[in-house]
This record gives structure tokens, sequence and C-alpha cells, in this order.
């Protein structure tokens, strides 16, 4: 049996003992990549950790929710988890696009707003912006539909790449009325008040929480964290997880606990299924 681990921040202890305590007002909220399932060079290659899924299942119904909160469309999270389907995941949430689409595991279906016009208009200037920019072989687009992504992971200097693309992609996405997010050797442009923060405060506020788990791992995450901190002043034991990463240190020390990556979220989740009984 995985042992539970101890998170080193008393704030972060007292929302591990809230959720033992009362399990059944506790919601668990986790990214995709980088914490459900290992960053690939490839982002269409990406598979949920082979355990997540019974770990998950063996967990959700002993709590009040589940949501899995990501960048990625919903129903691409969803086949690339392999979330349907699942007995134990029932209620399921998927909050794809930060939260601006939402597929719920009891219907199947997702639900979501018109897109944002600047998204388009940033897409067809792209690929001439990256020509212009020099970003150079192995540099790439990711498209999301409510967002657009450029990797640089697969560049002969993804660091370089990476910064050298920082200041162009920030004027494209201001001139549409876009952000742009950085993350683990991408940056993605998106439309502004899309975040995981505002997702995790309207699925625990929905829901009810009385205590509050998120597990991220990079950058994207840390407004997630920021929600945490606030559920936290109004009462609501929360607990930050870092799927460790030694490219993203920040959220390393932002966070209670750090696990070992996604072979860690998935030891946390079984070890907390298994300490509900």
């Amino acid at each position: 049996m995985d042992p539970l681990p101890i998170p080193q921040t008393q704030p972060g202890r007292d929302g591990l003992a809230a959720l033992l305590a009362r399990p059944r007002t506790a919601l668990i909220g986790l990214d995709f990549d980088g914490t459900l399932a290992p960053i690939v060079a490839d982002p269409e290659q990406a598979r949920a950790h082979p355990d997540a899924v019974p770990a998950l299942a063996a967990l959700a119904p002993k709590i009040a929710s589940v949501a899995v909160i990501t960048g990625r469309p919903p129903e691409v999270a969803v086949r690339y988890g392999g979330f349907t389907g699942v007995p134990g995941l029932e209620h399921l949430t998927v909050l794809g696009h930060y939260g601006a689409e939402r597929w719920d595991a009891a219907t199947g279906t997702v639900t979501a707003p018109p897109p944002h016009p600047g998204v388009a208009a940033a897409r067809a200037e792209l690929p001439r912006l990256l020509e212009r920019a020099g970003a150079g072989e192995g540099t790439w687009i990711e498209e999301k539909g409510r967002a657009l992504a450029v990797h640089t992971r697969r560049a002969a200097d993804p660091q370089a790449a990476f910064a050298s693309l920082r200041a162009p992609l920030a004027d494209l996405a201001a001139r549409h009325g876009l952000i742009v997010e950085p993350g683990r050797l991408v940056l993605e442009l998106r439309p502004p008040g899309m975040d995981k923060g505002v997702a995790l405060l309207d699925h625990a506020r929905a829901v009810g929480a009385g205590c509050v788990v998120y597990a991220g791992d990079d950058l994207g995450d840390l407004p997630a964290f920021a929600a945490i901190d606030e559920l936290r002043a109004d009462g609501v034991p929360g607990l930050l997880v870092c799927s460790g990463s030694t490219e993203v240190t920040e959220l390393a020390r932002r966070a209670d606990l750090v696990v070992d990556g996604p072979e860690g979220v998935v030891g946390l989740l079984r070890a907390l299924a298994a300490q509900l009984g």
C-alpha cells in the first residue's frame, strides 16, 4: 500500500486532515499534462499514467467531486485520459480550456460558450510570425480550439527558441485581445479570464466543497494555487500539491506537498483511497 505523504506546511497538513475527517465534502482538482499524464515531446501522444484511472475510480466515490482542469479541449483530455464509461467515475467532471468548456461523465456531453474571435485572428497570423521570428525547425503550433500553443521542446535550442518568441507572441496576443501564458517550453495564446483558478473556484462553490486539494505541475497551475489561498482565507481548508518538475521550481516553492511527477500523484490518490477505506 502507498504511504500517505505528509505535507511540509501547516496549512497543507490542515487541508489533508480536513479531507480525511470529512471526505464527503472534499473536492480534488487535477491538472492533466504533467500531473495525470507524463510530459512527452508530442502532446498528441500524451496519455494518462496507466494507474491513474484505477486510482481515481477507487477514490472518486468516497469524496464530493473529482475535476480534471486542463488547457486542452475537454473531449481530448477525456480521450487521452481514458475516462469514459469507467465504473466509479460516473460523476467525474473535466473542465477544459481552463473551465470555458465542461464535460460531465454523467451525460457524456460538452457544454461551451461561443469562441473568442481573437483566437481565429491570431491563428491566421501565427505561421508567418514564427517564420519572421526565425523560430527554427522543431518549433510548432498546437491547435487547441479556444487557444493556440507554440511549443519549442523539439527545437535545436528549446530554451533559446522559447525566449525569442515571448515578445512577438505577446504583441500578437495584445493586438487580438488575448493573453500569453508561459509553460514548460510552451507559450499559449488564449482569451483573458480563462484560468484554472477561476475554474477551480467556480467548481468548488458549485459543489459546496468543504476542503479542496489541487495538484498541478506548471505555471498555468499557479492561479489554482491562488484560488486555494482564497478559499483558505474564507475558512475552507486546502492542500497544494506539486507534481514535481525541475523545469518549474516556482510551483514547488508554493506547494504544501511535492510528489514525484504523475507516478507520485497516482500514489497520493491511491493512498487517499486506501485511507478512506
